[in-house]
């Protein structure tokens, strides 16, 4: 699913992190955990030593994601 069908879904505290922590290899659980809850991909979905967002998915963080939630 494309991050911004679940981005406005995605908690303040995980929003924050991944804007302050852009193109972080690893996601502590808690973000993880919230990516998921947001309809977003769960790492049990992810195919295996793929990561949980794609470079796409960072793009949209950095450039086209609202800092005003």
């Amino acid at each position: 699913m494309e991050i911004y069908m679940w981005w406005l879904d995605l908690d303040l505290a995980t929003k924050e992190w991944l804007r302050e922590n852009l193109r972080n290899a690893e996601l502590p659980e808690a973000v993880q955990r919230g990516i998921a809850d947001a309809g977003g991909p769960r790492t049990v979905e992810v195919a295996a030593g793929a990561a949980v967002l794609t470079v796409a998915d960072w793009d949209f963080i950095e450039t086209q994601s609202e800092f005003v939630d």
